[in-house]
């Protein structure tokens, strides 16, 4: 079926009780974001009776630019038309999925239900949400998330920059050593001169005791990477292998379940078989109901079993890869070692070579050498002391778009005009309470009276004007920062619960005042508001399939 979605500013649905009015919300929200609006699975949007081919094609504009997006399931299909033209499907669907949300709707399916859905079913107002998603809206509406993103960036530069600095101080800890050693060489070279051979001995029994302590060090450090490593590689193995069967345990037992689930649908519909058309008996029908019941309880419980399974095992996966990185910690300790005891012995190679010939020849060399260390030293320090720089900078521009650098000056500016709009909108719809919203997204409610309220202290009635002042003045501040308004606003079931009749008619004031907008109220009395609308559509299911009228009211 096909729905012009900007045909008329007003547009009433009707339908009875799983005719399949949501579905539109459904289908809108699956070709958007790839998940239905109501909390059901994918799966469920497929019509019970085909149990395949379900696709969804949402055509729009977006100033100049047309787009269409096509999404389906069984088989999977995603696509982006701009202007006629298939956009690049070579990144990953999820990639591709945030190309739509970041750089064409400005929109994600949080923001899209604050802003254009409001009603029963998944909707979440925005007043029951916890301050974390509040603040996730808010700066969706003001397109300041990119801070958010930015500040991941940040971080994975920030600790980037740690491991580098760490990496050169351990350099420049190697390299003050060989500058130290190098100049109590120089300076042993010179006193060998006029010295004799035992004080060079001495020296070299003291460099090769140090380089016996480090080398048990060494040892120990190697018999425990030794000792660690093999059991925790068989680990990682075993579980990485076991948690594969687990997977394919639990693939094997859904499409077992989804198999005896089918038959068990089959005979829960039928009393006849569709095939040769003869009927069922009804022993047959209760052993296979029973049978299959029984086989699908067995499925559950195994499910529940192997995910209990899955999840020890995935620690048991977890804990091995921790060790795994811990022992490439130690790994890393004993290379360094094994550098000290290269250099420790390099000096005495040194020092066995004056005493062959102790010359100026050798003290010439040996100030050469000292000098590339010490410029080798100077660069490390000079590497060291740009990184420290840098990281600086890096910790400026963290604190700048952490939630109180820019965003919060941002949302500064936004929070007086929000609790404007908000109290604006309430007061059209008799609601005479005074709302505010703090930098921290906490509201305070107070009465003519000063009286303090909280949310859920008003009846439901007074919660929807509630909902409703706060979607108005989303759409509002959407359309302010010009990049995420939207024509489209659907209304499902407000007017057949929580609002009165002068709940009902003050909505519609606000609805008269929307320019350039497309209202859609999906209702089940149409006896009481039919005469409000410019259309109204009439949802109806047949054999299993639904079906829709539509007639012009005005």
């Amino acid at each position: 079926m096909t729905i012009c979605l900007d045909k008329s500013a007003t547009s009433l649905i009707i339908g009875s009780n799983g005719a399949g009015k949501s579905t539109l919300l459904d289908a809108l929200s699956f070709g958007l974001f790839g998940k239905p609006h109501r909390d059901i699975k994918n799966p469920q949007l497929i019509n019970s009776v085909n149990g395949k081919n379900c696709e969804v094609q949402i055509n729009f504009s977006i100033g100049q630019d047309k787009y269409r997006i096509v999404r389906g399931y069984k088989p999977s299909i995603f696509e982006i038309w701009k202007n006629s033209v298939l956009l690049n499907q070579e990144s990953h669907s999820r990639d591709y999925q945030k190309i739509l949300e970041n750089s064409i709707l400005k929109l994600n399916k949080k923001s899209f239900n604050q802003i254009v859905v409001l009603g029963s079913g998944n909707f979440v107002p925005f007043m029951q949400m916890p301050i974390w998603d509040r603040r996730g809206v808010i700066e969706d509406l003001l397109d300041i998330s990119i801070f958010s993103d930015m500040n991941t960036l940040i971080k994975e530069k920030l600790a980037k920059s740690r491991d580098n600095i760490k990496d050169v101080e351990n350099q420049l800890a190697i390299a003050k050593g060989k500058v130290t050693l190098q100049i109590k060489h120089l300076n042993d070279l010179k006193q060998i001169e006029g010295e004799h051979e035992r004080s060079i001995q001495n020296e070299i029994l003291a460099i090769e005791l140090d380089i016996s302590q480090k080398k048990n060090q060494l040892i120990k450090f190697e018999e425990e990477y030794n000792l660690k490593f093999q059991r925790v590689e068989d680990e990682l193995n075993a579980s990485s292998k076991k948690q594969l069967q687990l997977d394919g345990f639990h693939a094997q037992i859904v499409q077992n379940q989804k198999r005896v689930q089918k038959e068990h649908d089959f005979y829960s519909r039928n009393d006849n078989c569709p095939t040769c058309e003869q009927i069922i008996s009804s022993d047959l029908k209760t052993n296979r109901l029973n049978s299959t019941l029984s086989r699908l309880n067995e499925f559950s419980e195994g499910l529940k079993q192997l995910a209990q399974s899955r999840e020890n095992n995935q620690n048991i996966l977890n804990d091995a890869k921790n060790s795994m990185a811990e022992l490439k910690k130690l790994h890393m300790a004993s290379t360094g070692i094994q550098a000290s005891i290269d250099s420790l012995n390099g000096q005495i190679n040194n020092l066995k070579q004056k005493l062959q010939s102790s010359t100026v020849t050798d003290t010439r060399q040996a100030e050469t050498e000292l000098s590339q260390s010490q410029a080798d030293l100077a660069r490390l320090s000079e590497l060291k002391s740009n990184q420290v720089e840098e990281r600086a900078y890096l910790d400026i521009v963290q604190e700048m778009l952490r939630d109180t650098g820019i965003k919060a000056k941002v949302i500064k500016q936004y929070v007086p005009i929000m609790n404007k709009l908000i109290n604006q909108y309430l007061n059209v719809l008799d609601f005479f309470v005074s709302f505010t919203l703090d930098e921290s997204f906490n509201e305070s409610i107070r009465s003519r009276h000063r009286d303090d309220f909280s949310y859920s202290s008003f009846s439901e009635g007074e919660k929807g004007r509630l909902n409703l002042a706060i979607l108005f003045a989303w759409r509002q501040i959407a359309k302010l920062k010009n990049h995420n308004s939207t024509n489209l606003l659907i209304l499902d079931e407000v007017l057949d619960s929580s609002l009165d009749a002068d709940g009902v008619d003050n909505l519609f004031k606000i609805i008269k005042t929307l320019t350039n907008t497309n209202v859609f109220i999906i209702s089940h009395r149409p006896d009481m508001h039919v005469g409000k609308f410019d259309r109204m559509i009439k949802f109806t299911k047949s054999n299993n399939f639904s079906a829709y009228t539509e007639e012009d009211v005005l």
